[in-house]
């Protein structure tokens, strides 16, 4: 699809994006992605707005990657939207039963008409030509915006669907798998939820994205269904044959003074369990790069280092691999997903057994999104820290998750829940 791009220079940018995604809201489909000016050697965008369907897809796990591959061929454009965690249905011959309050397509992507991309202060409008007479009259609206300061007095009952008690004794549970030899290391979640509760989306995105200041951060609207994101962490990313992963495994609190700060991260940096979860989870994404890369190409580029966000510190790998130009670009996606971090090793035995401890269908978190472009590169983040809320049955949900080895104390792995969830909990109760 032929597409009309123009280009404007904008004071404050920050304002500009607040007024976007305000002026987003009338569209059904809506997909923000938000770097927070974290620039590394694999940025492409500070921030890239799109809306305003003209083509979608949204359907359940079966045969989801195969329509897929045929939307992503077929539209030759961008595309933007999102893998659920449930298709690991598709990948492997697994169901899910568990619970699902949110009720979100299992998967979704969409050929926004309109998307622009923010690259320091330069913001470019991208616009399909049947509707290029609309980018003038758009950016106009979009300045003309004015901003409200008033907030919400959100007090919502959050609720645990697993007790303490429960997930102790799941944890255990976990750890008898590990000394029986079924499985290395296994990703265990536990959803908070509440019932009954109006929220407005692009201002609780807003609150968890200003405290939190993650590279990956992401706005989704489809329909009746948001989710508001402050992900640390990337999926994969594809650049021209360049295939990148960077699994998050190690998680440490921030300090309440600079030495604090600076001994956590060096406990982090040293301590043996973090180490060997993060190490297990790279032997993992290693082996699956390995299904569609050159050979010999998968590298190790960056081994457990710490890196630091607002509220955590995090260990994170980075995974490299060349592809042959014949790969297609959804079977990169497709050997890869679910990723590694949010599974466990073997993924497939892990997969197994998290599904019948769990009492939520995982759903969007710890599925992806993000965006193919038109020449087959694409960059999905991995669905963490984030809140998810179905607006027409009043919703609301987000989910944590630690990894569990044979040295996982059950309390510890509880406590490093309640901090993971720490961020979500806040801007619930404004």
């Amino acid at each position: 699809m032929k597409r009309f791009s123009k280009q404007f220079e904008i004071e404050n940018i920050d304002e500009f994006k607040q007024k976007v995604l305000q002026f987003s809201q009338q569209f059904r489909e809506v997909i923000y992605l938000e770097s927070n000016n974290y620039k590394d050697k694999y940025s492409t965008f500070d921030a890239v707005f799109a809306f305003d369907a003209f083509t979608s897809l949204q359907t359940d796990a079966f045969n989801g990657f195969e329509k897929l591959k045929e939307y992503q061929t077929d539209s030759n454009d961008w595309l933007f939207g999102y893998l659920t965690y449930d298709l690991k249905n598709d990948v492997e011959d697994i169901s899910s039963s568990n619970f699902d309050g949110l009720k979100f397509p299992e998967l979704f992507f969409f050929q926004p008409k309109k998307i622009i991309t923010i690259k320091d202060n330069y913001v470019e409008f991208n616009y399909l030509n049947l509707c290029n007479d609309e980018l003038d009259s758009d950016f106009k609206e979009i300045n003309e915006i004015t901003l409200s300061d008033d907030l919400s007095n959100n007090q919502i009952q959050i609720k645990e669907r697993i007790s303490k008690e429960s997930y102790l004794s799941k944890v255990e549970k976990v750890k008898e798998h590990i000394q029986r030899g079924d499985i290395y290391e296994a990703n265990f979640c536990m959803e908070f939820f509440a019932e009954d509760v109006t929220i407005n989306p692009t201002e609780i995105f807003e609150k968890l994205n200003a405290i939190s200041n993650p590279p990956f951060a992401s706005f989704l609207k489809n329909n009746q269904h948001f989710m508001m994101s402050a992900s640390p962490e990337r999926y994969i990313k594809k650049v021209g044959a360049k295939v990148v992963s960077q699994p998050i495994k190690g998680t440490a609190k921030r300090g309440e003074t600079e030495e604090q700060d600076l001994l956590n991260i060096e406990n982090l940096r040293t301590n043996p369990k973090e180490r060997s979860e993060n190490i297990m989870i790279v032997d993992l994404v290693r082996n699956d790069l390995s299904k569609t890369a050159t050979k010999g190409s998968v590298e190790v580029e960056e081994l457990c280092q710490i890196y630091t966000f607002e509220q955590v510190h995090q260990m994170i790998s980075t995974i490299i691999s060349e592809v042959p130009e014949k790969i297609n670009p959804i079977d990169v996606l497709r050997t890869t997903f679910p990723m590694g971090s949010m599974t466990g090793a073997p993924k497939l035995s892990a997969m197994q057994i998290i599904e019948k401890l769990e009492e939520t269908k995982r759903g969007l978190y710890s599925g992806a999104v993000g965006y193919f472009t038109p020449n087959n590169d694409f960059d999905f983040n991995v669905v963490i820290r984030s809140i998810l809320y179905n607006k027409l049955n009043k919703y609301v949900s987000f989910s944590v998750g630690s990894a569990i080895t044979s040295e996982a104390i059950p309390e510890d792995e509880y406590q490093e829940c309640l901090l993971k969830a720490k961020a979500m909990k806040k801007v619930l109760n404004l």
